[in-house]
C-alpha cells in the first residue's frame, strides 16, 4: 500500500487465526458422541432440545446484531490521518429505548418457553406404563419394577413408545440421574424422593451417568439405558423376574467348573454377605442383586463387558477397576476366580 497503511499481509494472521477457530469449532460438532444431548430420542428429551435451539437462535442474533454493530464502529469511526476529532454527541432518546426494550423482549420470548417447558417436564407424567425406583449407590446404580418383581442394577430396560416413572432415592450421598438422549438430570438426594420421566421413541442403546460429583470413583459410575420392542421387553420382565434356583440345591451344569464357582460363591468367597441371587440362600442387599447377572452386558457399573476374564479381574482387583468401591477382595487363587466366573456368567 503506498499510503503506509496495512494490507492484506498485515491482516493475514489475523484471517488464519479466524479460519482455524472455525475449523475447531466445526470440528467439535462432528463424530459420533453416544452421550450428546443434541439427539433426543423422547418427548421430554425433545423438549428440551426444542427450548435449547430457541435461546441458541435467541443468543446468535443478539452476538450477531451487537459484534455487527462493534465491527461497524471500529471501521466506520477508526481514527484516520488527518481528520478532524469527532464531535461529542449527548444522548439518544430513541437509541436508549431501542436498547431498553430490545432486550426485555428478548428475556420475555425465551422465559415464557423456559417456564413452560419446566412446567411440562417437572409436572407428574400423564401416564405411567412402567415404574422404576431407582436407587444410587456409590458407585452403582440399583433399579427395581415393583410391579414386575424385577431387581437388577445397572442397566435400565424400558419398552419403547410406553412412558417410564422413575422415582429417585440415594442410598448414601448425592447423586444425579443422567441419560442425556432421553431425559433432563435429575438429582438423588438422601431421604427425599425425585421423580423423572419420559416416553422412549426409538429402540436402542443409551449410555447414561451420574452427574453429580459423589466420590472417588464418580466417573466410573455409569449405566445402560436398554429401549426394547414391548415383545422385547415382556421376555426379560419374565427372565428377570424368575429365580435363577427353586432352593438351596444347584441347578443341574454340564460344566464341572459352574458347579465349583457355586461352591465357592456360597462358601470360601463371602458373596453371599453382600450379594443376593433369587431362589438361593444369597440374600444380600449391600450389593448389586446378582440373579440373571450373566445376561448383563457390563459390569462394575459399565466399567468393563460382562466377559469371563473381565469378570476373574473385577473379583480378584476391585478395587483396580473401581477405586474406593465396598467390594471386598476376598484372597481367591486365580482358579477360584475363574470358577466363581463361570458360575455367574451361567445365571442368565
Amino acid at each position: 500500500m503506498t499510503d503506509g497503511r496495512p494490507g492484506y499481509r498485515g491482516h493475514r494472521p489475523i484471517l488464519v487465526f479466524a479460519a482455524l477457530a472455525i475449523t475447531l469449532v466445526a470440528a467439535a460438532c462432528g463424530g459420533d458422541f453416544p452421550q450428546s444431548s443434541l439427539r433426543p430420542q423422547s418427548d421430554v428429551a425433545r423438549e428440551i432440545d426444542s427450548l435449547f435451539r430457541g435461546i441458541f437462535w435467541w443468543a446468535m442474533g443478539v452476538l450477531v446484531v451487537v459484534e455487527g454493530a462493534l465491527v461497524v464502529a471500529i471501521i466506520r469511526f477508526r481514527e484516520r490521518p488527518g481528520a478532524e476529532k469527532p464531535k461529542p454527541v449527548h444522548g439518544n432518546t430513541a437509541l436508549e429505548i431501542a436498547w431498553t426494550l430490545a432486550p426485555a423482549l428478548i428475556l420475555i420470548f425465551i422465559g415464557v418457553p423456559t417456564m413452560i417447558t419446566l412446567w411440562r417436564v417437572d409436572r407428574p407424567p400423564p401416564s405411567s406404563d412402567i415404574r422404576v425406583e431407582v436407587i444410587g449407590h456409590q458407585w452403582w446404580w440399583e433399579f427395581n419394577y415393583p410391579d414386575l418383581g424385577v431387581t437388577t442394577a445397572n442397566e435400565l430396560h424400558v419398552p419403547v413408545g410406553k412412558t417410564v416413572d422413575l422415582r429417585l432415592k440415594s442410598a448414601d450421598v448425592v447423586h444425579s440421574f443422567w441419560f442425556p438422549r432421553v431425559a433432563g438430570k435429575r438429582d438423588l438426594v438422601p431421604g427425599t424422593e425425585n421423580q423423572l420421566w419420559f416416553t422412549p421413541d426409538s429402540v436402542g442403546v443409551y449410555p447414561g451417568q451420574c452427574a453429580e460429583f459423589c466420590g472417588t470413583s464418580h466417573a466410573l459410575m455409569g449405566m445402560l439405558l436398554f429401549v426394547d420392542t414391548p415383545e422385547e421387553f415382556e421376555r426379560w420382565a419374565a427372565r428377570e423376574a424368575s429365580p435363577q434356583e427353586s432352593g438351596a440345591e444347584p441347578r443341574p451344569s454340564d460344566d464341572p467348573s459352574v458347579l465349583a464357582g457355586r461352591e465357592v460363591f456360597f462358601g470360601a468367597g463371602g458373596c453371599i454377605s453382600c450379594h443376593a441371587i433369587r431362589g438361593t440362600p444369597a440374600a444380600g442387599i449391600l450389593g448389586p442383586d446378582l440373579t440373571h447377572v450373566g445376561s448383563r452386558s457390563t459390569i462394575a457399573a459399565g466399567v468393563l463387558d460382562n466377559t469371563p476374564d473381565n469378570l476373574v479381574r473385577w473379583i480378584n482387583e476391585p478395587h483396580d477397576v473401581k477405586p474406593g468401591n465396598l467390594m471386598l477382595d476376598m484372597g481367591l487363587s486365580d482358579e477360584q476366580a475363574r470358577q466363581v466366573s463361570a458360575y455367574l456368567l451361567s445365571l442368565e
